[in-house]
């Protein structure tokens, strides 16, 4: 049996093996009951009761939990080794690598809450180890420049209604239109449409006309903006499956085709193995 550095047993049957095991389905749900089961730790460790009769099993849990993710990475890297920029390539490699680190900050001294706060951080996990919530974020990310469009039309429109209500509104119910600033905060309230029929009635004991000003901007506020951030989230989502069905057709690269010629060479040389020991 060789056991040099290229051989089956060395460094690429390492390798191979990390490779088989990242794209192993036990071990993606392996990852991602940890991710939950951590979380389910956390949220018991806010509990006074629960911390004080059992703040040491906690602390060794956490531990434990830590090491796992360490170990997650580095079959991760060893998957790809030597190429480790394909691992950091991966915004979410990036990512749980960057919660690992923090995590790794000692849980004693003026660190301590910054070390509790980087523990919360693990549950974010549960993103990067879920595709769909993966496809989710990414659609979120892609929809930021559609937004800033919607928010400078909704600010256009905050800033007209706003200035129109104080004007209109701040001598007869100055507890919401007194300055410009609250009268913001109303339209705010407004667009949430919490208890806003409060301020209309307030209006409408002086002016019988008040109710079209509240109405029309409960509509284009309301109704026709925030249907806009949806129109826009939505299409972001089609393009985001659209970029993931391409992905999965999208031919094999050459960093692929060498990491499928490495596992066909160490799967034949194991089979030389094998057919040497038969006697």
């Amino acid at each position: 049996m060789r056991d040099d550095a290229d051989g089956p047993t060395g460094r690429h049957g390492l390798v191979a093996w990390s490779r088989r095991t990242v794209g192993a389905a036990w071990f993606r749900h392996g990852v991602t009951a940890t991710i939950a089961v951590n979380a389910v730790v956390i949220g018991l460790d806010t509990s006074p009761t629960l911390a004080s009769r059992a703040g040491g099993a906690f602390e060794l849990a956490s531990q434990v939990f830590l090491a796992v993710f360490v170990v997650e990475a580095l079959i991760k890297m060893a998957a790809v080794w030597p190429r480790l920029r394909d691992y950091f390539a991966d915004g979410w490699n990036i990512f749980d690598f960057t919660v690992i680190v923090v995590s790794l900050l000692p849980s004693t001294g003026e660190l301590a809450t910054l070390a509790r706060l980087a523990r919360l951080f693990r549950v974010l996990r549960l993103v990067s180890a879920l595709p769909e919530l993966r496809l989710i974020v990414a659609t979120l990310i892609r929809s930021v420049p559609g937004m800033f469009n919607v928010l400078a039309l909704m600010s256009i429109v905050f800033y007209v209604y706003g200035v129109a209500g104080y004007h209109l509104f701040h001598e007869i119910d100055p507890t919401h239109w007194r300055t410009l600033g609250i009268s913001l905060l109303s339209l705010f309230r407004i667009v949430t449409l919490e208890d806003w029929t409060d301020i209309m009635y307030a209006a409408l004991e002086h002016h019988w006309w008040a109710w079209s000003y509240f109405v029309s901007f409960v509509v284009v506020g309301t109704f026709v903006v925030i249907n806009l951030f949806i129109a826009v989230v939505i299409n972001s989502l089609d393009e985001a499956r659209q970029d993931r069905l391409r992905e999965l057709k999208a031919p094999p690269t050459g960093d692929e085709l060498l990491r499928e010629l490495a596992r066909t060479r160490t799967a034949l040389a194991r089979l030389e193995e094998r057919l040497q020991q038969r006697p």
